[in-house]
């Protein structure tokens, strides 16, 4: 059985403070634990026994239940009978139904946008492109070492591309999948994304939502976002069986 597997080194997390005297322990706990989950730091199917998490982020058993539970409820978590909680398992089949499910949704959250086309959307579409694009994926020309500035700028780049649509709840679980797509891409071997070029699959995204033309947005994202997939699925050893 596998224990709160830690697949990077991290030092124990000071005790937690409130932030602006409104932050409880709890939430603090939620937004550690998943970052750490997106990150790839806690292994899939990993068991996440409480006394050990309490011990890692210092703290007590209770805020760490409500948050667990927080995260069970974003898809990051799994609770089982007899097991307690465990970190969500992976496979093909469920990044196939992340995609596809993406897919439909921002497409429709794309076409919202660009059917609204205010002058805010478009200006913040143009400055979240023009930041990726100056951005380095990697941090040497000679191999690839991610780049820790580019992945908040590149979330920021699509979801400025649906944020004209108007519904914060299509929003919400666009972001929600957006979430799952990212913890699959870092749980891949760097070196399955060292190789793609993506600035010029943005910058043709922008293009064509600006341009207002709405049915080659939608081809192009929903390429994006296949072609992600599919270097995810080649990397030979993220569904091993003993990476789960």
């Amino acid at each position: 059985m596998v224990l709160c597997t830690f697949r990077l080194t991290m030092a124990r997390s000071p005790t937690l403070a409130t932030v602006n005297g409104t932050a409880t322990r709890a939430t603090s706990l939620y937004d550690q634990l998943r970052a750490d989950l997106l990150g790839g730091a806690l292994e899939p199917g990993a068991k996440l026994a409480i006394e050990a998490l309490a011990e890692h982020y210092a703290t007590s058993a209770t805020p760490l239940r409500e948050a667990l539970n927080r995260l069970v409820a974003d898809g990051l978590v799994e609770r089982r009978e007899q097991r307690g909680f465990v970190v969500a398992g992976i496979s093909e089949q469920d990044l196939a139904e992340i995609t596809k499910t993406r897919c439909w949704l921002e497409e429709r959250a794309l076409r919202e946008s660009i059917a609204a086309h205010s002058t805010g959307w478009e200006e913040a579409l143009v400055l979240a492109h023009h930041r990726l694009a100056r951005t380095p994926r990697s941090l040497s020309d000679s191999r690839f070492e991610d780049n820790p500035e580019w992945e908040p700028l590149h979330r920021a780049f699509h979801r400025a591309l649906i944020g004209g649509c108007g519904s914060r709840w299509l929003l919400n679980f666009c972001d929600q999948l957006a979430d799952q797509h990212h913890r699959y891409r870092r749980l891949s071997a760097p070196r399955a994304f060292a190789k793609r070029g993506v600035k010029t699959e943005h910058q043709q995204l922008m293009e064509a939502a600006i341009d207002g033309r709405a049915d080659d947005a939608v081809a192009l994202l929903t390429a994006h976002f296949e072609r992600t997939a599919k270097v995810i699925r080649d990397d030979p050893g993220l569904f091993a069986p003993s990476g789960l």
